[in-house]
């Protein structure tokens, strides 16, 4: 059995709740009453014989607030509620930081990284460059890090992949999501990478904060641009432009996208081979950075040689 901790919890974020309920189940009186309804809503339409990912298990929770650490343990039948989350250091096999605050993960990951447990980071890896390298740095050549959004690993994604021959040469891509650049416009990017991979060679953001309007330009000619907007309805979508035809990705299985990147980061566990290239990591931290840059510096075009 492994055993994992799951470390962190931040405003407007559920994954504490979704990702411990895909491994340890749920009460399902409690996540009625969940802070983001949405969780039991696809959860409820899951086969509980079936739902979790055998052989693991999350034996520890830590949060700021321990109140909200308690009502994840009992939602999801966490046994250990830590004051401090190092106290897991050798009661667990691997860490989950879920919550998707950039500028803390490097603080959180180091003790673990240094002593070699296997960890995985949710989206983004770090909001800035320094940050990023460094987490990088301390996981080498062969400790166990990943980090990514579960885009990559949607069944809209995969559906997507599967058609691309019938769209002939996709020459542009236009993406929308709600809420904020950094810490959602890493999901388009993200899904642009398992797309189509990197070679983005600049990024520039036309748009204003809250407000972001971002042009991607690939090393062959490809483009794409990505619009997130704080007070957009809640949708996660991208439109591929091919000369033959074009595709439009929905995001809403979110069950299905979850499963499938923890199910990743224990077959990394067992396996001791990262899912992920750490640099292709980088690579998405590098545009994700480089739109923040790029408005907060007159709206100017940012290459992404820039980054070293």
């Amino acid at each position: 059995m492994i055993r994992l901790a799951m470390l962190g919890i931040s405003p407007g974020n559920g994954h504490p709740y979704s990702f411990s309920a895909i491994f340890n189940g749920y009460d399902e009186d409690r996540m009625k009453r969940c802070p983001y309804p949405v969780i039991y809503e696809y959860l409820s339409k899951q086969d509980r014989r079936t739902m979790c990912i055998p052989g693991v298990r999350v034996t520890h929770i830590w949060a700021e607030e321990r109140r909200e650490a308690e009502d994840v343990a009992r939602t999801v039948f966490i046994e250990h509620v830590v004051d401090h989350y190092t106290d897991v250091i050798g009661q667990v096999d691997a860490v989950v930081i879920p919550h998707d605050e950039g500028s803390l993960h490097l603080e959180m990951a180091r003790p673990f990284l240094e002593r070699e447990i296997p960890i995985f980071i949710d989206k983004p890896l770090a909001d800035n460059w320094p940050d990023a390298l460094e987490l990088v740095r301390l996981a080498g050549k062969d400790k166990l890090l990943m980090s990514c959004s579960a885009s990559r690993y949607a069944r809209e994604v995969e559906e997507a992949k599967r058609a691309l021959m019938e769209l002939g040469d996709v020459r542009t891509m236009y993406a929308v999501s709600s809420k904020s650049w950094v810490k959602y416009g890493v999901h388009l990017i993200e899904a642009l990478f398992a797309l189509f991979g990197g070679n983005v060679e600049t990024v520039q953001n036309v748009g204003r904060e809250g407000e972001d309007v971002v042009h991607l330009l690939y090393a062959d000619g490809r483009q794409a641009v990505l619009q997130v907007f704080e007070d957009l309805s809640p949708l996660l979508q991208i439109t591929l432009h091919g000369t033959r035809g074009h595709w439009t990705i929905t995001f809403g299985d979110w069950f299905y996208m979850f499963r499938r990147m923890l199910s990743l980061f224990i077959e990394m566990i067992k396996t001791e081979q990262r899912p992920i290239p750490l640099e292709e990591t980088l690579e998405i931290i590098k545009v994700l950075v480089a739109g923040k840059r790029s408005r907060e510096e007159d709206n100017r075009i940012v290459s992404l040689r820039e980054f070293s």
